[in-house]
């Protein structure tokens, strides 16, 4: 068996000759002396540093070198490259430095003169739709009621028939003020308004309560910490469920054009007896082609709310003669009704505070 042939004088690849890598070398020096910015310098890297630069494909040529020419070809090379990135490092710096004092020049503004230019300011959606709603019902005689948002454990709960047991009053869904014996929470819905009222005026009273409620919510596209209800009630002699639907009818044609009605299905709430949940037939699709329906996803109605008729325990716990007066209330999520209206698919907008966002709505007065 013969050995190997350790007398064989390699002879070289052309492309990685010295003179040749030397002369691919200065012919880079030099395009990144000539690049004047940084849009040319890129063009430099590509032709003298990228896969397809001349450097780049001598390095491909070692391997075809018998292995005794292998290394100091490839320190050649590599040293080449290496010098060439550096050169190409230390001139990306200047020219950034270059385009930063130009920009500094060109983009200067004199902010001592007068602007030309006002950009129109716009009011948040939510309060002009707050407003809209509770402009709906003055308009039928209402009166709008306010209360705080930090509230007595009582009036948000056991005054509104939900008993110490309720799951409700749990950690897991209401956010609770500390120290907890002060019997304090944010708010979980605007119904204590309603309480404060019944408590403090003798029917007939004719009430909306717009406002913000808390509950311990995660923050996503559909959920919210901090988030807006309305809701009415009314108490006065001989009301019903009709009085009900014919109110909410009012309100989702107001809300959402002529011809929008609503339907009740059979509900649960502590407040109210009987209770129902509140439908909206489709805006758009108007339950004729709900197949096709992207809004309804072909229910051909639209889940907004809920309702009901006062129940006699809590008309009591406030004071209110249930023997004579009877009443009827309903809460809906302003912020629901304006993704509804205006398809926003995502409640994160409604507080990221972008005013982007906002201005689209422009300003209604």
């Amino acid at each position: 068996m013969s050995g190997p042939n350790s007398s064989y004088d390699p002879v070289e690849v052309t492309p990685l000759r010295a003179d040749q890598v030397e002369e691919m070398r200065e012919q880079a020096f030099a395009a990144i002396a000539a690049a004047g910015d940084l849009a040319e310098l890129k063009q430099v890297r590509l032709d003298h540093a990228g896969d397809r630069s001349p450097l780049a494909l001598a390095n491909r040529e070692i391997g075809a070198l018998p292995p005794q020419a292998r290394k100091e070809a490839g320190q050649r090379v590599g040293q080449a490259r290496g010098a060439v990135q550096q050169a190409i490092a230390a001139r990306q710096a200047e020219l950034e430095v270059q385009a930063e004092e130009r920009m500094l020049v060109d983009e200067t503004v004199d902010v001592t003169l007068p602007t030309s230019r006002r950009p129109a300011g716009s009011r948040h959606p939510l309060t002009t739709l707050a407003e809209d709603i509770a402009d709906v019902f003055v308009a039928l005689g209402w009166e709008v009621a306010e209360g705080p948002v930090v509230e007595a454990e009582w009036l948000n709960f056991d005054a509104l028939n939900l008993g110490p047991d309720h799951p409700a009053r749990t950690m897991q869904d209401t956010i609770w003020a500390e120290p907890a014996e002060n019997h304090v929470v944010l708010r979980t819905h605007t119904s204590p308004v309603q309480a404060r009222t019944m408590l403090t005026r003798t029917p007939p009273i004719h009430v909306v309560c717009p406002g913000r409620v808390y509950r311990t919510d995660p923050y996503d596209a559909t959920h919210s910490p901090m988030f807006h209800q309305v809701e009415g009630l009314v108490v006065d002699e001989g009301i019903t469920m009709a009085h009900l639907k014919g109110t909410l009818d009012h309100f989702a044609a107001a809300m959402f054009g002529d011809g929008i009605t609503t339907r009740f299905r059979p509900s649960y709430f502590p407040f109210t007896e009987p209770s129902a949940e509140v439908d909206l037939i489709c805006w758009i699709c108007r339950g004729v082609n709900s197949e096709d329906c992207r809004t309804c996803r072909g229910e051909g109605w639209v889940e907004w709310g809920g309702c009901g008729v006062v129940n006699p325990r809590v008309l009591t716990a406030c004071g209110v003669d249930t023997d004579r007066y009877t009443g009827f209330a309903f809460g809906m999520g302003i912020d629901r009704t304006l993704m509804m209206r205006y398809a926003v698919s995502d409640l994160r907008d409604l507080f990221e505070g972008d005013v982007r966002f906002s201005s689209a709505f422009g300003t209604e007065l």
